[in-house]
């Protein structure tokens, strides 16, 4: 990663080394969410280190501390994710994964160091006024880490005036960034439909209630939602990825499974979605008799910037990389994150730093330890034009 040294303070450029140690300790023992025991105590550790005073616990393993400047202000706070993938990475380096089938293949380990840079830099060097909630959170990846937090009394307890996160975006060359108003990442819900109806003898079919039939049906009237229900236009999308039913080719099967995901860069286009899809089982379960059961085990709303605060990150982001570096009018990614929950109460902006790598959740994936400078400088900036 190479941007000029004026762009970094200095007394950040010199925790680089310990962020980097940081990241690479986090790396080689990576923890699926609501696991990262060994992660959340670095964490810890490094905190009370500072002469934080550290809240452990936040949704089973999250952390937080403050730093506080002792003088009237607003609250700002920064989130980072700890968590990591159920899979294996492709690396020999030295610090790869110690745990076959967990890998930080999406760089929250990254995350986590970047704002712990952050901290050890605003304890040195507080705002002048205000102070700084610091947010470490469990269970990003599909896990309702940010909601446990929130039910814990994350909102309560520290409640902040805005609110920022970054994410690593392969997808933008290093020195690269990137943060817009509105929309910002999709809303995410993943379902599953568990259908049971009566088995029996392929070649005696009116003796049995066939719930493949039904599985098959509606693997194909549930994408058709979007265009029929849903005005094409918008950014929709409902996808059916696994169907699970029968043993062999002349017996019918007694249940049969369904699973997919619903996205989209509108809470009200995300709600009618779900909406359309409980009426299209219901629907199917009176026309065929078999018990047709919906669960959404994971939902999230889309991350949405609030105009102001998109707009200082952009500012922050154009001190550090320089403002020609700064990409505010690209489109929304198609990804999800449940700092949205964090969104919806709190105005705030997730922005992206861009470095070379496979994409996130690829197994090649590598993180570039020159971007954890990039990113507490980012994060400090923000705070002084807000904090002094």
């Amino acid at each position: 990663m190479t941007v000029s040294a004026p762009t970094i303070p200095d007394t950040i450029a010199a925790l680089a080394p310990q962020m980097t140690a940081w990241r690479r300790e986090i790396h080689a023992w990576p923890e699926l969410g609501f696991e990262e025991e060994k992660t959340s105590a670095l964490v810890i550790r490094e905190l009370r280190a500072l002469g934080l005073e550290v809240h452990t616990g936040l949704g089973g393993t999250g952390v937080v501390a403050v730093v506080d400047s002792g003088q009237p202000g607003l609250s700002i706070g920064l989130r980072a994710d700890m968590d990591a993938l159920p899979m294996d990475e492709q690396s020999d380096l030295p610090f790869r994964s110690q745990r076959p089938g967990v890998a930080h293949t999406c760089g929250h380990d990254g995350h986590t160091s970047a704002l712990l840079g952050t901290a050890r830099h605003l304890v040195a060097h507080p705002p002048a006024s205000g102070r700084v909630v610091l947010i470490f959170q469990p269970a990003e990846e599909g896990g309702r880490g940010a909601i446990r937090m929130i039910e814990d009394g994350l909102l309560t307890r520290w409640p902040c005036d805005e609110v920022y996160a970054f994410h690593n975006m392969p997808a933008l060359k290093t020195g690269e960034a990137s943060v817009r108003s509105g929309a910002t990442l999709q809303s995410l819900a993943v379902f599953e439909i568990a259908i049971e109806g009566v088995g029996g003898h392929a070649a005696a079919p009116h003796r049995a209630n066939d719930p493949l039939q039904v599985a098959a049906r509606l693997a194909v009237d549930i994408p058709a939602i979007v265009g029929r229900h849903i005005d094409p236009m918008e950014a929709a999308l409902i996808n059916v990825g696994s169907l699970q039913a029968g043993t062999t080719h002349n017996i019918i099967p007694s249940t049969a499974t369904l699973s997919g995901t619903v996205r989209s860069l509108s809470k009200d286009v995300h709600d009618e979605l779900l909406k359309r899809l409980r009426a299209l089982c219901e629907g199917h379960a009176q026309i065929s008799g078999c018990s047709v059961q919906l669960e959404i085990p994971h939902s999230c709303p889309p991350c949405v910037n609030a105009p102001a605060q998109a707009a200082l990150a952009a500012d922050a982001i154009a001190d550090v990389l320089g403002a020609e570096h700064v990409q505010t009018d690209l489109r929304a990614y198609p990804f999800s994150d449940d700092f949205s929950y964090m969104l919806e109460q709190w105005p705030g902006a997730y922005l992206f730093l861009g470095m070379d790598s496979a994409m996130c959740h690829h197994p090649t994936f590598r993180f570039d330890d020159g971007l954890l400078p990039v990113a507490a400088a980012v994060f400090d900036r923000i705070v002084r034009r807000r904090l002094g």
